[in-house]
């Protein structure tokens, strides 16, 4: 008999946990077509035109009538909008009991602590792409190898700063970003190259962030400087005059109030909100309770379960905004001919995920218990204790890029199809839905909840194993992606608007 999971008794369909084929059993079922793992089975008739339901939560509309042991997917399962129910801040949590945890972190002379110690290169422009490149360039391990403290020279470029308007959304979301990473504690010093021309010229872009000029702090224009050679040269040298400072930094035993953790998740499949997702949720409230701050974003991808958070808003304001955000990206895709149910993409599909309303509810499934404090403008700073959400695109390198420079030192992503992102200068932790994965893709993964499923550990264990991984990486343990070398090229601001 194969095996189903049916989390919800009262729900028409269940997960299956096998790959199913006509003829077999599974549960009390007689499986009527092919079913690969992780997609759902009607348990049920399920009546044209009548709401299905998973986990609780209507995830979409019978498009015709689906017997007992049918495939319930995309060829009989379509979107519907749903309302949202009234009840704001509802079911708002009491506070989780504190706990006490610790890590080893870099304790900066403001108070902040970082997970990491790297030198940063940032861009005003994309015309100062080529400059900071190469300055990352020169320095090798061999030129880095007597700073053994520090973990690298890493330069962030990205595709605009000028060629946009000179005020609204697109150039507030870049300088908030950039100055965002300028202060993040996971750099020991930051050298900022412009062009001198550009829409997003520096000095209003420091002036506006509060930002000013330092030994730990560089400015380098390629106009004022001579040029492309002159400015690299500027480059390398603001750089060398850096890594001693950085390099005498040391870590020691802090507080995990001092952590912020970004959630992400992506190439999402049937099992993430079963395994992966919720085991993050528990880890979030342990973090939580420990002092610490989490961050849920991709507002795409919350759309049919934000009454989920909507419910957990610890008051009016902060689900006014909330609402206020979704109904924003609503009217956006409908300005660019699009539905929020496009979403899903084919991998997720792939996965078993039928419409957006599912997706969603996996998503949400990230962020635990906790009550919602604040709703913030992508890449603002996240200052709110316990779980803050940011309003980001559902595009994982977008939204994670606005969680770091909103002060996130460690990004923890789960995924089901195998994503292989990695981030610099705040490690991201690599968190497998399902065994396979895990097996297939093991130098990507750095923990499997797909056990969750073998009946190996329960949610709460694998909630307490992820902190404590959390708490090991934070305290400079590489996790898969620095292992492989990945964060790189994975910086990317979110400019919405015109170009011109």
């Amino acid at each position: 008999m194969s095996r189903l999971l049916h989390p919800n008794p009262g729900d028409p369909v269940a997960i299956a946990l096998d790959a199913l084929a006509p003829g077999d059993t599974a549960g009390d079922v007689t499986v009527r077509d092919a079913i690969p793992a992780g997609h759902k089975i009607a348990v049920r008739g399920i009546a044209a035109g009548e709401p299905v339901r998973k986990f609780g939560h209507v995830i979409g509309r019978a498009t015709r009538a689906i017997g007992a042991g049918e495939h319930v997917h995309v060829h009989n399962l379509a979107f519907e909008p749903q309302a949202t129910a009234q009840g704001i801040a509802r079911d708002v949590p009491p506070a989780l009991p504190p706990r006490d945890a610790w890590f080893d972190g870099y304790l900066r002379d403001d108070g902040r602590v970082g997970t990491r110690n790297f030198i940063g290169i940032l861009t005003s422009v994309n015309c100062s792409a080529s400059v900071a490149r190469a300055v990352e360039r020169h320095f090798t391990p061999e030129r880095l190898s007597p700073f053994a403290n520090v973990d690298g020279v890493a330069a962030f470029t990205h595709q605009s700063g000028c060629g946009l308007a000179h005020d609204g959304q697109g150039i507030a979301n870049l300088r908030r970003t950039i100055a965002g990473y300028a202060r993040h504690p996971n750099f020991a010093g930051i050298v900022l190259i412009g062009l001198g021309c550009e829409v997003n010229q520096v000095d209003p872009l420091l002036s506006e962030a509060g930002l000013t000029p330092s030994d730990s702090l560089r400015v380098v224009g390629i106009q004022d400087t001579g040029g492309t050679r002159a400015a690299i040269a500027a480059g390398i040298a603001a750089v060398e005059a850096m890594l001693p400072l950085a390099n005498a930094e040391r870590r020691s035993r802090m507080s995990a109030a001092h952590l912020t953790i970004g959630m992400q998740c992506g190439g999402s499949d049937g099992y993430s909100a079963l395994t992966a997702n919720p085991a993050l949720g528990r880890a979030a409230d342990r973090l939580v309770a420990a002092g610490g701050r989490v961050v849920l974003s991709e507002t795409p991808e919350i759309f049919g379960a934000e009454d989920l958070l909507l419910a957990r808003a610890t008051n009016g304001e902060v689900a006014e905004k909330l609402t206020e955000r979704i109904d924003w990206w609503q009217d956006y895709a409908s300005q660019h001919g699009a539905d929020l149910n496009n979403n899903p993409s084919p991998g997720n599909i792939a996965g078993g995920i039928t419409t957006i309303l599912e997706k969603s509810l996996g998503a949400v499934a990230k962020a635990g218990l906790s009550p919602l404090n604040a709703v913030i403008d992508y890449a603002a700073p996240i200052t709110a204790p316990g779980l803050t959400f940011m309003d980001s695109p559902g595009y994982d390198p977008a939204s994670a890029t606005g969680q770091i420079a909103g002060g996130a030192n460690l990004v923890v992503f789960t995924t089901g199809r195998g994503s292989v992102f990695g981030s610099k200068p705040a490690p991201t932790i690599k968190i497998a839905s399902n065994s396979a994965l895990a097996a297939h893709m093991a130098e990507d993964i750095d923990l499997d909840c797909g056990r969750l499923l073998l009946g190996e550990v329960t949610l709460d264990q694998l909630g307490d194993e992820m902190f404590k991984l959390i708490l090991r990486i934070a305290s400079g343990t590489p996790s898969a992606s620095e292992q492989s070398g990945l964060g790189g090229e994975e910086f990317v601001p979110w400019v919405p608007g015109a170009m011109f």
